[in-house]
C-alpha cells in the first residue's frame, strides 16, 4: 500500500471531525463501511446531522459524488437513468443517472415509494445497474450513504427487509452533551458552515488499497465460528420472525476485520464482533408481531444472544 491504512483512516476521521462533533463513534462505523465495501443507513430524528455526515465523508474523499434527495414522486429512472432516441443520430442513447457516481447521498430514503426504494437494490448489490436490457458497471470504488427519520413519522415508507439487509450497517447519531452542542454552535457563528471549507484528503486508489488490506486481517477458526453461532442463535430466538442471513454474518465478520485494522492489529479478537454486532446486525432482524406488540427491540434481542453465546477464551 502507499500508505499504511490506520493511518490514512484516522486522516478521514479527524477531517470529518471538523465538522462533526462528539461523535467519533459514528464517523468510525461509517469509515468501517468503507473499508469493507459497503453501504450505511444513518437513521435518526431530524436535525442531528445524518445528512452531515454523510456529506462530510463524501467531501473527504477525492471520489464522484451524487445526492438525491428523495420524495415520493421520484422515479426509479431518476437514480438508475434511461434511455432515449438521439434525434440527430437516430440512435438510442443512455443517459446516466444519479447513481453513476462513487459515492451517492441517497438522502430520507424513506421518503420515496417502495418502487423507487427497490432500483437500489442491484446497485448495492452487484456494483452495477440494468437498463433496459442493458448492463452497466458503476464506478469504484462504490458507496451509498442513505438517510432516514424514524418510520413512524408522517410521509414515510418502510424500507422491506431486502433492501435493509443490503446496507451493511446501521448507524444512529443521537442528540449532542450541552458542552458539544454549544461547540456546534461555535462552529456555525460565523458567516460560513464548516463543511464549506472541507477538502478531501484521500483519493479512490487510496481507498481501495484500503479495502483490499482488509481481507489479510487474520480470522481465526473460533472467531469465525463465534460469528457463526451468534448468527444460528438469532435464527432459534423466540422473539425474531427472520434471523441473521449469511449476508449479515459475513458483514459482521468484515466489520471485525475493519474494527481490527483501527484498532492497528493484523488479526480478529471476539472483542471486534462484539463491538460490530449491533450496528451490523440489528437492523437486518425481523421482530414477531408479538414481540412488537410487547415493546421489544431489535438491540435488547442483540444484547440477549451476545449475553448467551459464549465468548472463546482463545483466539489462535
Amino acid at each position: 500500500m502507499s500508505d499504511d491504512p490506520r493511518s490514512l483512516v484516522y486522516r478521514l476521521l479527524n477531517n470529518i471531525r471538523r465538522v462533526i462533533v462528539g461523535k467519533d463513534d459514528a464517523i468510525e462505523l461509517a469509515l468501517i463501511a468503507l473499508l469493507c465495501k459497503g453501504h450505511v443507513l444513518i437513521e435518526d430524528v431530524p436535525g442531528v446531522g445524518k445528512t452531515t455526515l454523510a456529506a462530510s465523508l463524501a467531501k473527504s474523499l477525492d471520489c464522484s459524488f451524487g445526492r438525491i434527495q428523495f420524495t415520493p414522486d421520484i422515479m426509479p429512472s431518476d437514480i438508475t437513468g434511461f434511455t432515449m432516441c438521439n434525434m440527430k443520430t437516430g440512435e438510442m442513447e443512455f443517459k446516466p443517472g444519479v447513481v453513476m457516481a462513487q459515492i451517492l447521498l441517497a438522502d430520507e430514503i424513506n421518503r420515496t415509494s417502495p418502487k423507487t426504494q427497490s432500483s437500489l437494490l442491484e446497485v448495492m448489490e452487484e456494483g452495477q445497474v440494468t437498463v433496459d436490457g442493458t448492463t452497466y458497471q458503476l464506478p469504484q470504488p462504490f458507496m451509498v450513504l442513505a438517510t432516514q427519520n424514524p418510520i413512524d413519522f408522517v410521509g414515510t415508507y418502510p424500507l422491506p427487509e431486502a433492501q435493509m439487509d443490503r446496507f451493511f450497517l446501521r448507524i444512529r447519531i443521537g442528540y449532542p452533551t450541552i458542552e458539544e452542542e454549544m461547540d456546534v454552535l461555535g462552529r456555525h457563528s460565523g458567516q460560513e458552515s464548516p463543511i464549506k471549507s472541507l477538502q478531501s484528503v484521500a483519493g479512490a486508489v487510496e481507498v481501495m488499497e484500503m479495502q483490499s488490506h482488509v481481507g489479510s486481517v487474520y480470522s481465526s477458526p473460533e472467531a469465525r465460528n463465534y460469528v457463526a453461532t451468534i448468527a444460528a442463535q438469532t435464527r432459534q430466538h423466540q422473539a425474531l420472525q427472520l434471523g441473521i442471513s449469511p449476508r449479515g454474518a459475513i458483514a459482521l465478520l468484515r466489520s471485525a476485520q475493519a474494527s481490527a485494522v483501527l484498532a492497528g492489529r493484523d488479526y480478529v479478537l471476539p472483542d471486534d464482533v462484539r463491538r460490530m454486532a449491533l450496528p451490523v446486525l440489528c437492523h437486518r432482524l425481523v421482530l414477531t408481531p408479538e414481540a412488537r406488540m410487547k415493546g421489544v427491540t431489535a438491540e435488547q434481542v442483540m444484547s440477549d444472544v451476545l449475553a448467551t453465546v459464549p465468548v472463546p477464551g482463545k483466539v489462535s
